[in-house]
């Protein structure tokens, strides 16, 4: 296999989320990529997709699509479990038998967040909601599955489509003379294109691997299989995330008159899925084993806003 480069058959699900959309557009020079809709691959029938992986029989499986709605979750937890937990171990099975790759989105709600550092990747996990349970379940199926595999737990992912934290906020400044927000949770914007971007770069440099050693994707992988923390450079709160993503609209939009924004507790606005305070999470090992070093948010912020239609 030292004859050259190789083109990779990717398969990505949750096409139409945002960071699929991201994923399609971002490895589209890796290969061939395909992300089918709803209609063609349903994630709470298994039998929909061992169809679909069969048929296109990738060489990678790019995992984007999960139930996000943390509230909604707390009153369908069946649905949040199919798709986020039951839904993965399938992929894993398929993706084994076919030899091939499973890279999949995992969150920071797999922890409680009483921790008071940035979580490492070993930490013990303690989800506090159906959602994070759901996301644990599917991390953990894809541990037991014997196939290769990585991992990429990441949070608070925004992006200019979607529905995400970022575009809420650039609409209800403009709606709203006043905003309430949470000032106690601690993390880091994630955007979609930065996580986009880091999925690239570990195909193309676990394809270089295994051309490199005349060996397969699977076994390039394998011995690096496991879990991995991926979130935007640097921490802040919901609070500053707003207050960030309101001085990058009064930039753009100067006669715009927007909203002030008040700091609140989370026990003032109460919801009906439990938060970690500390949703922090630490990206060495992705930086020392794979080579990749995620943006600072801010800066990522601003790219973001460059392409929301305002």
């Amino acid at each position: 296999m030292s004859g050259g480069r190789r083109t990779a058959r990717i398969l990505v699900t949750g096409g139409s989320g945002q960071v699929g959309e991201a994923l399609t557009r971002t490895l589209a020079p890796l290969g061939e990529v395909y992300a089918p809709g709803r209609a063609g691959l349903d994630l709470t029938s298994a039998a929909s997709i061992r169809e679909v992986v069969r048929d296109y029989a990738p060489s990678w499986v790019v995992n984007a699509a999960a139930h996000t709605a943390v509230d909604k979750a707390e009153s369908e937890p069946e649905l949040a479990l199919a798709i986020n937990a039951a839904a993965p171990a399938v992929l894993a099975e398929e993706a084994k038998r076919l030899g091939a790759v499973v890279l999949h989105f995992s969150t920071d709600y797999v922890f409680d967040g009483t921790k008071r550092t940035p979580y490492v990747e070993t930490d013990e996990t303690n989800p506090l909601s159906v959602y994070g349970s759901s996301k644990l379940v599917g991390e953990n199926a894809l541990g037991v599955s014997g196939g290769a595999h990585m991992i990429f737990r990441t949070s608070w992912v925004f992006g200019a489509t979607g529905k995400n934290f970022l575009l809420s906020i650039l609409r209800l400044a403009r709606e709203r003379e006043h905003l309430r927000i949470v000032a106690d949770q601690h993390g880091a914007p994630t955007w979609s294109f930065d996580l986009a971007r880091m999925t690239a770069h570990v195909i193309a440099r676990m394809e270089a691997a295994a051309t490199d050693a005349a060996t397969s994707v699977e076994e390039a992988v394998r011995p690096l299989s496991g879990v991995y923390h991926a979130t935007g450079t640097g921490e802040t709160t919901w609070f500053g995330f707003a207050a960030a993503a309101i001085t990058e609209l009064r930039a753009r939009r100067p006669d715009t008159r927007l909203a002030t924004l008040e700091a609140i507790t989370t026990a003032e606005y109460p919801t009906p899925a439990q938060r970690p305070l500390n949703s922090r999470l630490d990206c060495s090992k992705l930086e020392h084993v794979l080579g990749w070093r995620m943006p600072e948010w801010k800066e990522s912020l601003a790219l973001a806003m460059d392409d929301v239609a305002l």
